[in-house]
């Protein structure tokens, strides 16, 4: 019994040391982009990129998913936008480099008045908001909640909506307390870095994944261990915050354009995206056949047509999602 004991120990000791030097490891692989705000009793981490002089888009903000950071919404979406709007890359309380702050961060609601909050910090009064998957929820949040804020609202793959059955374990062994912490102290690092690309791969499937998106989106950052409790958190409440603030929906008067794939292997889109068509007087729901979970990259481009139709101007957008589709098809080139 004491030399099982003590190896019992020895792993533990092992796997502590090996979650910490990882931790550093993915750290300094992926360093701090942005800049941390106080907002009130903690710190949001946002990169913050200013319009240029030729500007023709009014401020956008971007709001990533679950297990994401800003960098996964920076990769898709700074380079074909940079100097045409004042950008705001976000990460989430308690993902990236932001703090956690209070127990309200836990749901959407105390998200979206975070962000609230950032964008008075950075003096940027109305803006478009941009939501992917889990920021879909954040999103509405923000429209229902922060109307004033709004512009309007721009949905890729969104999880708005009650769903049946439930979630994956690991959520449920990792946001319980006591063994949540030593989950994520010693085993979430060694199997996630096992499982980084065959995961990653699963989120854009049935699409192939960009190649440089392990390195650009930076998804190593959640296997840290409070950020993916936190994440954890996140995802193992939203069910019950959904099942409750869903029929609300009906309350915003922003408009808004939902952009989903009718290949989704992580979200119900029949559930969440014609949901919110459905709840959201002023919306537009374009689907996009043979198209997963990461629209915002495999249809950049039609995505950066949908906030330039929030923003008034005029855009034929089933016209490009058919171009979408027969590039996914093989008729065009893809896009890069």
């Amino acid at each position: 019994m004491v030399i099982l004991l003590i190896v019992v120990a020895a792993l533990l000791a092992g796997a502590f040391g090996f979650t910490a030097w990882r931790t550093a490891e993915i750290e300094r692989r992926y360093p701090n982009i942005g800049t941390l705000t106080n907002v009130g009793g903690f710190r949001m981490n946002a990169l913050h990129v200013p319009a240029g002089p030729d500007a023709n888009l009014p401020p956008i903000v971007f709001i990533h998913g679950a297990s994401g950071n800003l960098r996964d919404q920076e990769a898709a979406f700074l380079k074909p936008l940079q100097g045409r709007a004042e950008l705001l890359f976000i990460d989430r309380p308690g993902h990236g480099y932001s703090e956690r702050g209070g127990a309200e961060n836990a749901n959407p609601e105390g998200q979206a008045a975070a962000i609230a909050r950032l964008m008075e910090k950075k003096g940027i009064e109305r803006a478009i908001i941009v939501g992917h998957s889990f920021g879909g929820a954040i999103a509405a949040t923000f429209a229902l909640f922060h109307p004033d804020k709004v512009i309007g609202t721009l949905f890729l793959s969104p999880a708005t909506h009650p769903w049946p059955g439930g979630i994956d374990w690991h959520y449920h062994v990792a946001s319980t307390p006591g063994l949540g912490w030593l989950f994520t102290h010693t085993l979430v690092m060694p199997a996630g870095m096992v499982l980084l690309d065959p995961a990653t791969r699963s989120v854009f499937a049935p699409n192939a994944r960009r190649e440089a998106y392990v390195d650009e989106g930076a998804p190593a950052l959640v296997l840290r261990p409070n950020n993916f409790q936190y994440n954890a958190e996140d995802v193992s409440n939203l069910l019950d915050y959904v099942t409750r603030i869903a029929p609300r929906y009906t309350e915003i008067e922003s408009p808004a354009i939902i952009i989903t794939g009718d290949s989704d292997p992580v979200v119900l889109a029949n559930i969440h995206s014609v949901g919110l068509r459905r709840d959201i007087k002023n919306s537009d729901l374009i689907w996009l056949k043979g198209v997963g979970h990461k629209p915002d990259y495999i249809a950049t481009d039609l995505a950066i047509a949908a906030i330039e139709k929030l923003s008034g101007k005029e855009r034929d957008l089933e016209a490009l999602a058919r171009q979408v589709e027969a590039r996914i098809a093989g008729e065009m080139p893809a896009a890069r």
